[in-house]
């Protein structure tokens, strides 16, 4: 299982934390649902540092055959990310959520 983290510091573009959380819950995060190997992705939202950033957890990896969805995120704050790092999980457990919460397992949600 590999584990994909990316973080923007947003201090050099317009886009805000809003702004993209807002994208998201406009539909930016079907384009991830039907990705071959994707357990999960998870976007990050960093107020106190002003980033943004996502964890994608793959079994076994990412595709190398075939191209993941647009990085809606660098197209909007108009840079790559300035940090991305790539390692291996040495274990997962999966708890079990709270009715109501704002995350569930079955569907995108936005905080």
């Amino acid at each position: 299982m590999r584990v994909d983290v990316v973080w923007w510091d947003l201090t050099g573009s317009a886009q805000t934390i809003d702004s993209l959380s807002d994208d998201l819950r406009d539909g930016g995060t079907e384009p991830w649902r039907d990705v071959p190997g994707l357990c999960l992705k998870v976007w990050l939202a960093d107020r106190q540092n002003n980033r943004w950033g996502a964890l994608m957890l793959w079994e076994p990896d990412r595709p190398a055959d075939r191209p993941l969805p647009a990085n809606r995120a660098a197209e909007l704050i108009g840079y790559p990310p300035t940090h991305r790092t790539r390692f291996d999980a040495a274990a997962m457990v999966e708890g079990i959520a709270q009715p109501n919460t704002p995350i569930s397992h079955n569907r995108s949600t936005h905080a």
